[in-house]
């Protein structure tokens, strides 16, 4: 039986995309980016994936880290900023939920490619981001926004197994609309 780590340490539960695309996706070797201090990271590690996690705050990873130890996990937990853009390993599943609209806007497409790059034949990426259009114009100051239709258009060629981009009510009650996509990089 899984114990509840995520609210033991007091963190968010896994953000419910990846609670669905664990259904689809076996335990394999998976990227975290941007994981804060590892609500999505710890929900992998107790299913069995094996999980690399960063984040470009040196305090959420400390935070992660000393969860790891407490619980004897096998994470690696390790500061990085996305923004550069150069995953140095391969994986078979990289999530990234709610933080590319954290980064610099002009390195958005460096990251995806390089997602792309590190992405393993038959594996697949899960992608979350905010969204900016005229119909919903983000209520919040993102640095980066996504457009209608960009995010499907970054995966060309992927299989998409899941993508929408629909409104939500966020925590505080503001509406914000999402891009979501569950993609399998080609065999």
């Amino acid at each position: 039986m899984i114990v509840d780590l995520n609210s033991r340490y007091g963190l968010n539960p896994a953000h419910s995309e990846v609670v669905e695309a664990c259904k689809i996706i076996e335990p394999c070797d998976t990227l975290d980016m941007g994981c804060s201090n590892g609500r999505n990271a710890v929900y992998l590690g107790q299913l069995g994936f094996s999980v690399t996690a960063i984040d470009a705050n040196p305090g959420a990873i400390d935070m992660l880290q000393s969860i790891i130890v407490e619980e004897g996990m096998s994470i690696k937990a390790q500061v990085y900023d996305i923004n550069n853009a150069s995953l140095g390993e391969d994986y078979d599943f990289i999530a990234c939920t709610v933080t590319l609209m954290f980064i610099d806007p002009a390195r958005v497409d460096a990251v995806i490619a390089d997602m792309h790059k590190r992405t393993l034949a038959g594996g697949y990426n899960l992608i979350v981001c905010a969204m900016s259009t005229d119909e919903n114009p983000c209520p919040v100051r993102f640095p980066f926004t996504l457009k209608a239709g960009q995010l499907r258009e970054a995966y060309e060629g992927w299989e998409l197994i899941k993508y929408n981009e629909d409104v939500g009510t966020m925590h505080n009650g503001a509406k914000l609309q999402f891009a979501t996509l569950l993609a399998r990089k080609p065999g």
